[in-house]
């Protein structure tokens, strides 16, 4: 039997409200129920759309044109194998989301306040990008009633306290104190969430009351630009395209002052004010309704999108389909997540294209662990916003794990957090070359059964979709599948 024919691949069919016909009755009911918002969840749409091109006049002009927004279905498809990827449970997904939003749209006159963090993953951190600005966000019956955005540095201003900032910023960036623009810097969004209200509180705002956090990565911006299509911005010259919108907005808003730093930059955002309502304008239309819902479900899937609730119980809804952006504390199995922090301060990551290669040979009275990491930095020449790339790199395993050699990264530290091991290298990769990260590691014994092997690989938010190859060499046979990582992965050994 050919590797094709041994292994599985849930495949997700977005199609839209027309695949309806194709599910069971009973998933086709649960659907149903779904399929149109009341005019006041239009919300949840607009929330998305803020976040990415921000400001008041998002807001004000979403709150002035309401629109009826409908969710489309979902379908799996699946075949059989013995070393399968088990894919999302997208009915469980739609579920949630809709009691997201009931809850937050119901009329109870109680004001609701929620922190955006606003993250650019082309200078990737640990938590998704570096986080330039933030807003404050609140609501009461399913309304926007008022909006506060910043740049975090302004917030930084006002902090005086001396907090030591994590080695790797001493070491590789020279910056002693932690501020709350480099709050992000775990791979668990939870703890980056307490991390950034800390701050918060040292500068002197109240962190008490937010009723939910969310970051949001720019890449998001780039895909509403894909279902408006490309948009101008009158009295700013040329066109926004999915291809170009935040690298563009990007230069309008920074490069200018860069070069030029008398300029006022309290003013510099002042495009995002005329964007907002034609990019709204646009997106809100019937004809975008499924495309919205789907957007905005694909985002929180991929980590490009991460909610945290101070509620317990809507905090336990959006752990169980995995959008809290944690890492995992009750996994039993083999475990992988590889978590880069962009050291070298510019936007450097946008040229950066990562692969992997997971071999583990269960051979061993200790399961061998050899992890390729291959990037390459595609970048033609440098300038004012990129560089060579200098990563502080972190590669989670199994709680236990040895370390046992490493080739084209530095070895700099192994510790223990969130119930895993890792092992922390300085990473650096030449404009228009390749470095290939080999990293050797053992596992604790009790991995080496294959009938109890199951492995969970993790995805970096703001990392892009990484190629990986997963390998496992048994007494009897090998396994190979071949991913694009795209959200997590789990793998499992069906007996």
């Amino acid at each position: 039997m050919s590797n094709k024919d041994q292994y599985k691949i849930n495949r997700l069919d977005n199609n839209g409200i027309d695949q309806l016909a194709h599910l069971n009755p009973s998933k086709k009911q649960k659907i149903s129920k779904l399929k149109t918002f009341n005019r006041k969840k239009i919300i949840i749409i607009s929330i998305i759309v803020f976040v990415c091109v921000g400001g008041y006049y998002a807001f004000s002009y979403a709150a002035a044109n309401k629109r009826i927004i409908a969710i489309s279905s979902f379908s799996a498809l699946s075949n059989v194998s013995k070393f399968l990827p088990i894919g999302q449970d997208e009915k469980k997904e739609i579920e949630v989301l809709n009691a997201i939003v009931t809850e937050f749209t119901k009329n109870d006159d109680q004001e609701k306040s929620f922190l955006i963090m606003l993250q650019n993953e082309a200078e990737l951190r640990p938590g998704g990008g570096f986080l330039g600005q933030y807003a404050i966000v609140k609501t009461k019956n399913g309304e926007i009633i008022s909006t506060f955005v910043e740049d975090a540095n302004l917030l930084d201003q006002r902090i005086s306290a001396k907090i030591p900032a994590p080695f790797p910023f001493k070491r590789m960036m020279q910056i002693k104190n932690w501020k709350f623009r480099d709050s992000n810097f775990s791979p668990d969004f939870p703890t980056n969430v307490e991390k950034a209200k800390y701050f918060f509180r040292l500068a002197g705002r109240s962190s008490a009351g937010f009723d939910g956090v969310v970051a949001v990565n720019s890449e998001v911006f780039d895909n509403v630009i894909g279902l408006t299509g490309p948009i101008t911005v009158p009295g700013y010259s040329g066109e926004y395209t999915q291809e170009n919108a935040s690298r563009k907005l990007e230069e309008q808003v920074e490069k200018a002052y860069i070069m030029n730093p008398e300029i006022d930059t309290q003013n510099r955002k002042a495009i995002i004010k005329k964007m907002a309502p034609i990019i709204l304008d646009k997106l809100l239309t019937v004809g975008n309704i499924t495309k919205v819902a789907d957007l905005f479900h694909n985002e929180l899937k991929n980590r490009n999108v991460m909610i945290n609730f101070s509620d317990p119980n809507l905090q336990k809804m959006v752990e169980s389909v995995h959008w809290d952006g944690a890492m995992p504390k009750d996994w039993g199995g083999d475990y992988l997540m590889a978590v880069d922090a962009n050291m070298g301060a510019l936007k450097s990551d946008f040229y950066v294209k990562r692969e992997m290669i997971y071999d583990i040979d269960l051979t061993q009275p200790k399961p061998l662990v050899t992890l390729n990491i291959k990037y390459k930095h595609t970048a033609p020449y440098g300038d004012w916003r990129t560089s060579d790339y200098h990563s502080y790199l972190r590669v989670y395993a199994p709680q236990g794990s040895n370390f046992l050699e490493s080739n084209m990264v530095s070895h700099l530290s192994t510790a223990d957090e969130f119930g895993k091991t890792y092992f922390g290298f300085m990473c650096h990769v030449l404009i228009g070359q390749e470095t290939n990260a080999t990293i050797k590691y053992e596992l604790p014994e009790s991995f080496s059964n294959i009938a109890d092997y199951k492995l969970l690989i993790q995805k970096q938010s703001g990392a892009g979709d990484v190629p990986i190859s997963v390998n496992v060499k048994t007494k009897d046979e090998q396994y190979s599948q071949q991913q694009t990582l795209t959200n997590d992965i789990r793998f499992e050994y069906e007996k």
